[in-house]
């Protein structure tokens, strides 16, 4: 009488048996899944790091007159720090540590009406500093392999301008480059430190804009007075665009 109940008992040992070792090989699947992506994401940030990038020494500040923030003095800064004699390709890895160079950053804000395009920096992306903070900037390193024989400038800066908008997101681009509507020097942060922002302003015809980039998260137009009010979300450079933005687009129209 015993023995059917022992069956049983012995049929749900199996079933808890199998569940286990199911739970078990999902645990490894997703841990050699996970060590997999560290392994590519490992060799994409290597790369990115042997990359030769467009830098100007940060003692050209001194000369011109250094500022912390934000300025609108396009025509003192923005022709010595895209052109010769001041500007060399450097390696990114050493770049990013060494504070004598300030790597140049097209940092393209787009721009609808009352509304503003932001979105959250993915930790997939680049800059790790960076992650999980909003931004209305659009933009990255100008590459060495950016500079063509058909480039509007010395350096390939507005090829690499396009390259970054096209590559990050969908939406219309002016085919001529947008203008430079300020500059940004922050020397307050570790990021802030080596690198140097320049400021475009794109005024959408259509509020149609969608992110390409899987490092975009959590992307869309926002009210630009939202934004305001929500500025501490937002990476420092977007904190000091945001503050002024509505006389960045005056002075471009």
């Amino acid at each position: 009488m015993l023995l059917p109940a022992l069956a049983t008992t012995s049929k749900k040992s199996n079933r808890l048996n199998l569940s286990l070792a199911d739970i078990r090989k999902d645990r490894d699947a997703k841990h050699l899944q996970s060590a997999a992506t560290r392994r590519k994401r490992w060799f994409f940030l290597s790369k990115k790091m042997d990359e030769r990038v467009l830098c100007f020494s940060s003692g050209l500040l001194d000369e011109l007159g250094r500022f912390q923030g934000l300025s609108t003095d396009v025509d003192r800064y923005f022709p010595g720090v895209v052109s010769d004699p001041h500007c060399e390709f450097v390696r990114r890895s050493d770049a990013e540590t060494d504070p004598a160079y300030k790597q140049v950053i097209p940092y393209v804000i787009f721009a609808y009406e009352d509304s503003v395009f932001a979105y959250r920096r993915g930790k997939s992306g680049g800059e790790e500093r960076l992650h999980e903070q909003y931004s209305i900037g659009i933009g990255g390193h100008i590459e060495i392999d950016d500079r063509t024989l058909f480039s509007k400038d010395d350096f390939g800066y507005f090829d690499a301008m396009r390259r970054e908008v096209v590559e990050e997101i969908v939406t219309d681009f002016p085919t001529d480059p947008p203008g430079c509507a300020a500059l940004i020097n922050d020397d307050s942060t570790d990021v802030g430190r080596v690198h140097f922002g320049i400021v475009h302003i794109v005024e959408l015809v259509r509020p149609e804009i969608r992110k390409r980039e899987s490092a975009i998260t959590d992307c869309r137009l926002v009210p630009i007075a939202d934004a305001v009010r929500n500025m501490q979300s937002y990476e420092t450079w977007s904190q000091l665009c945001l503050e002024r933005l509505d006389e960045l687009r005056a002075a471009l129209r």
